[in-house]
């Protein structure tokens, strides 16, 4: 796709496509989405996505201006999706436990469209609308606005290059996920104690966790030094 684009009023096709269906933003997104899962990031092509809506491709220029224009949108809705039925409880801690686990699932949900997005900046509506939850969560709980943002730089970015990382596992195929996996049982719980004692010593325990994503424990970890940091805050006014 290339930089042209059709003004907002004019944008909606009014005639159905081959395949019966009225074009919107909300089909075509979802449409790449699909398609990205199913073939990666070359799916973000006219010509595919044309052929997979039953439409010109040339009519996809009337909603987005070229394909990093689309993958925006598609980023967004991944964050859209994020949001959609979450409700805030009153408890920080607990709202942004679950603010960031949904984001790894959406991401683990989605796994290459999560690796070609999780480090984009959208500036679209869920963005912007997460962005102001997240900060309105941090600023409810006490947190002065500096201490807000840092948090809330921190949080995001832990949630993101998380999803991003666990994403790229899973869009692995999956013999080569199960080989990766074996490799803890194969060679790291195989060393002796001798050359390698502190592996010899916890090899049952990375057996166990090394498969599972660690990012669990990490938000944790982050939340229990955002709720010190509060109370210490808290303790000098």
């Amino acid at each position: 796709m290339t930089e042209r684009v059709v003004p907002p009023a004019e944008r909606r096709r009014r005639r159905p496509t081959k395949q019966g269906v009225v074009l919107s933003e909300e089909l075509i997104v979802a449409t790449a989405l699909r398609l990205i899962e199913e073939h990666g990031a070359e799916a973000l092509s006219v010509r595919r996505l044309g052929r997979a809506l039953g439409a010109d491709p040339s009519s996809l220029y009337r909603y987005f201006r070229h394909t990093d224009d689309l993958l925006l949108a598609v980023a967004d809705e991944l964050i859209g999706r994020t949001l959609r039925d979450w409700r805030p409880t009153g408890d920080w801690r607990a709202d942004l436990r679950d603010l960031g686990l949904r984001v790894h699932s959406g991401a683990l949900g989605h796994p290459r469209a999560a690796v070609l997005s999780a480090y984009r900046v959208t500036g679209r509506a869920h963005e912007i609308q997460a962005v102001e939850t997240i900060l309105g969560v941090l600023r409810g709980a006490g947190f002065p606005d500096p201490e807000a943002v840092r948090v809330y730089h921190a949080f995001v970015d832990q949630a993101l290059a998380f999803s991003a990382l666990d994403a790229a596992g899973a869009a692995l195929p999956k013999p080569a996920r199960d080989a990766e996996n074996a490799v803890w049982q194969a060679t790291y719980a195989r060393l002796p104690a001798g050359t390698h004692p502190n592996i010899a010593a916890t090899a049952r325990h990375l057996v166990a966790d090394m498969r599972h994503s660690s990012y669990p424990t990490a938000l944790e970890m982050l939340l229990s030094a955002a709720e010190a940091r509060l109370f210490e805050i808290r303790g000098r006014a």
